[in-house]
């Protein structure tokens, strides 16, 4: 009978141990999860996400009277998504965007800058380059001959049909990008098209932060006040000083070059994209940009440097170069009121614009100085590097000019 009892009060003792152990090892299971929160949430910060999570926060943390109403609520949730947009370079994407029947779009992958960018890039005159467009869409990987539409960029085709699926072409494009793409004039596609994806995830961070900080709503138009305000705040902010007037005349001129169609604002992927190319002039050297051209856009400033080369030095002279830095935007001079137009007037300016009245004076001091200047030999490295942030700028299909050359 006692070794029944003892043998009892073993098995209660090795199931209370059990017990015990099965608890303790659901602890430990619970613990590194609360961990792995921590260590995310801390790894995620300086990054975009980061900024994003503090737009919301922000938002979250704001004090209402009464609570927040549905519309305000509504409009929250859109601000959330435009910086969220923002932040994977899909630009506009409407919510109501039905995408019943159409293709999941890509996920967009910022590039990331190597440590020989900065080092100088040799991009031979003499050495032409043989660049063909893929034979496959890109989105549904077939092919059908003529009725795929080639990148003016880079070697990607498209057919229309796709690019509608997956909601990068409407009714009112489609027919610019059948009429364009078999032409001289050509059609960017959707990656080429947007100019903010050049940005690093760095380089998009400080963007967003020079958004917050000057109050710049995503996704919204922006107005030629709104505009040089913007501008204002930002030579304010980099210089500690305010904008002179020829700097001020400067921005009102760009603002001009962004609205050609004279609406009184600029669109949101047109000032994003300028805002873009901006930064990337200002942060990168010329040797970095130079690895962002694609061999057409190369083959392109080969066929515009030649000809104008004439001497066996192979030299173009200054006034040359500045003519080269507009014909990139040849691509918007559809309606041209007369083959007399010079190519230096592709930038278009409102007349009823603060920069008209001393556009004049403008003028008159550029043509002295370039008239100074047109004796300064230019060869074809220089003529590169000089001319590569205007090719970038000319990449979206959009009739702005993101990067307004000097006149």
């Amino acid at each position: 009978m006692g070794v029944l009892m003892s043998r009892r009060q073993t098995v209660e003792q090795v199931q209370k141990v059990s017990l015990a152990v099965s608890a303790f090892k659901d602890g430990l299971r619970e613990r590194p999860s609360t961990k792995r929160k921590a260590e995310a949430w801390g790894g995620r910060r300086g990054t975009l996400e980061h900024v994003v999570q503090e737009v919301q926060e922000e938002e979250e943390e704001r004090p209402e009277a009464a609570g927040p109403s549905q519309t305000q609520r509504e409009k929250s949730h859109a601000n959330r998504a435009a910086w969220e947009r923002l932040r994977d370079g899909r630009g506009v994407e409407p919510e109501e965007f039905d995408r019943a029947n159409r293709f999941t779009p890509p996920a967009f992958v910022r590039p990331t800058r190597e440590l020989h960018d900065d080092e100088p890039l040799e991009i031979s005159l003499e050495q032409r380059e043989q660049v063909s467009s893929d034979e496959m869409c890109k989105i549904c990987e077939v092919w059908t001959a003529e009725s795929l539409f080639p990148c003016r960029v880079c070697t990607r085709v498209y057919h229309d049909g796709c690019l509608r699926r997956m909601g990068f072409l409407h009714n009112s494009s489609a027919v610019e990008v059948t009429e364009t793409a078999h032409t001289e004039m050509g059609w960017s596609c959707y990656y080429c098209d947007n100019l903010n994806l050049l940005l690093t995830e760095e380089e998009m961070y400080s963007l967003m932060d020079t958004f917050q900080q000057c109050k710049i709503i995503p996704e919204t138009c922006l107005t030629q006040d709104n505009f040089l305000h913007y501008k204002h705040l930002l030579h304010k902010c980099h210089f500690e000083r305010p904008m002179s007037e020829e700097q001020e005349e400067r921005a009102a001129l760009q603002f001009s070059a962004l609205d050609p169609d004279k609406k009184g604002h600029v669109e949101w992927p047109d000032f994003l994209s300028h805002e873009s190319i901006v930064l990337l002039q200002k942060l990168r050297p010329q040797n970095s940009l130079l690895r962002l051209l694609t061999a057409k856009e190369r083959e392109r400033a080969r066929a515009t440097f030649l000809p104008l080369s004439q001497d066996s030095q192979g030299l173009i002279s200054e006034g040359e170069c500045r003519k080269a830095q507009h014909t990139w935007f040849r691509k918007h001079q559809k309606e041209a009121p007369s083959c007399n137009v010079s190519i230096s007037h592709v930038g278009p300016m409102s007349e009823s614009s603060p920069a008209s009245s001393g556009s004049s004076r403008s003028q008159e001091k550029t043509l002295l100085g370039t008239e100074q200047e047109e004796s300064r030999p230019v060869d074809w490295p220089t003529f590169l590097k000089e001319n590569v942030i205007y090719i970038l700028a000319a990449r979206p299909n959009s009739a702005a000019i993101h990067l307004k050359p000097l006149a």
